[in-house]
């Protein structure tokens, strides 16, 4: 199964650079704000009463989510913004505002990523437009391709694989990509070909050699898997060949190196979640078209 991406333009990059230098270089925390004053915020719920304030607040937290604070990135700025999300209390134009950036953090080769926060949190909040749209679309066709391709790229060509640090917190690139991925699998207005791209970049980092993961990133991989597996329109041929291309390597196996063990130990991560998964779905249809496949796979890896 081959992946299949459009060109991001330059028009894409040009039209969004304003909005970019408007906000996601912008103070973190925003100007008029404090860390205790966003503790209180928190403390009350995220709730802001006057809605055009809330959404100016929404816009400029986005700057705190490449913060190597965790306490401003992922327990303010990130848990704000998905409540609001969430609970409907952004509007269409302000969650396209947020879309808009964040992409833009995600293809702009020009921006600095120091800390190595930018990325994932980008993708972890862009999970939550996802979300909105899989619930109540609002995206046009084209935005809902171009996000599918700039997720697929960003999976496919993580290199920094950090989870979890004692002093700033999260990074999980891979997790909170396949997050992302996760709500496009649940999204109906998706079709096959834009699964396609999707699986196509999950086994990218399914059958990693470069890093063992130990973060549960092997899990997370295989929740938008799974979804799709239940919900697209691939034939039974066609998952047997993508099952079939997790196993493909220029490795022995057999041979014991780093990188045919982290190979190995992630894919047998991946399909023993997916097999407990298959298991207790309940899904007869499911299991039926899948199990078998994956039963192959766990056994060549032996």
């Amino acid at each position: 199964m081959r992946m299949v991406y459009q060109i991001i333009t330059k028009k894409f990059l040009l039209c969004l650079a304003f909005l970019l230098s408007a906000n996601s270089f912008a103070a973190c925390p925003p100007n008029g704000m404090s860390l205790n004053t966003l503790e209180h915020l928190k403390a009350a719920k995220w709730q802001i009463v006057e809605a055009t304030q809330r959404q100016q607040t929404a816009l400029a937290l986005l700057a705190c989510l490449s913060d190597p604070n965790p306490r401003l990135r992922d327990e303010i700025a990130f848990e704000a913004l998905s409540f609001w999300m969430r609970n409907e209390l952004l509007t269409l134009e302000t969650v396209h505002q947020i879309r808009e950036q964040l992409l833009i953090r995600l293809v702009d080769k020009s921006i600095v990523d120091e800390h190595g926060f930018a990325k994932p949190f980008a993708a972890l909040t862009l999970a939550e437009v996802a979300r909105i749209d899989r619930r109540k679309a609002f995206m046009s066709e084209a935005q809902r391709q171009e996000m599918v391709e700039i997720a697929a790229l960003y999976l496919s060509q993580i290199t920094d694989f950090r989870g979890f640090d004692e002093k700033s917190g999260w990074r999980h690139g891979v997790a909170h990509a396949a997050d992302w991925m996760m709500q496009l699998s649940l999204n109906p207005a998706l079709n096959k070909t834009q699964h396609e791209t999707m699986l196509a970049a999950l086994a990218q980092q399914i059958r990693n050699e470069q890093h063992f993961y130990q973060y549960g990133e092997a899990e997370r991989l295989m929740t938008p898997v799974f979804y799709l597996a239940l919900r697209s329109t691939l034939s039974n041929s066609e998952w047997d060949a993508w099952f079939t291309s997790l196993l493909e390597t220029k490795l022995d196996l057999k041979n014991t190196s780093q990188a045919s063990l982290a190979r190995k130990h992630n894919l047998t991560a991946f399909l023993s979640a997916l097999y407990i998964n298959l298991q207790e779905s309940k899904q007869a249809a499911l299991q039926e078209k899948m199990l078998p496949i994956v039963i192959r796979s766990m056994k060549k890896l032996n």
